[in-house]
């Protein structure tokens, strides 16, 4: 099953960084930033440190990991985190000259039940969730961090 890192990514003004991907032949959506843990990542943090440097040239503070997302396919670890800085020439992944990919297109979104309705973000669960956090009484930042317990509760590493 492969492993993948999403960052909740929280900018200085309390928007969302996300990448607005546009495809020849379909229509535009919206994903966190992130993709798959490689096999020289140390862990799934390292991961999403390189992940974020290599879409967005930034650096961000994990606050914590907020959610896991199991398929068929993968696994998406989703991390709350606030931008401590980005610049977008220090962009390098392979995605953004890959032939054939599309275009990653950095947009800021209101991170409101509103701002998250008027895009399509996919995966839909991730939408979902970040609804449901924003909805809830203390807020997305009050959510634990589930890197500290397993599903039976007890203590555990996430990766």
């Amino acid at each position: 099953m492969r492993e993948r890192v999403r960052a909740i990514l929280v900018d200085h003004e309390g928007h969302l960084l996300t990448i607005k991907r546009i495809k020849p032949g379909q229509r535009p959506y919206w994903v966190l930033p992130g993709g798959g843990v490689e096999d020289t990542d140390t862990s799934l943090e390292d991961a999403l440190a390189r992940e974020l440097r290599e879409e967005l040239g930034a650096e961000a503070a994990i606050h914590a990991l907020v959610h896991i997302l199991t398929t068929a396919h993968d696994r998406q670890y989703f991390f709350l985190t606030r931008l401590l800085h980005h610049n977008l020439a220090d962009r390098s992944g392979p995605e953004l000259t890959e032939p054939g990919r599309g275009q990653y297109v950095p947009e800021r979104i209101p991170l409101t039940e509103a701002g998250i309705g008027a895009i399509t973000l996919q995966p839909p669960q991730s939408a979902a969730f970040l609804t449901r956090a924003l909805t809830a009484a203390d807020g997305l930042f009050a959510l634990s961090d589930i890197r500290l317990r397993d599903p039976a509760g007890q203590p555990s590493q996430a990766r």
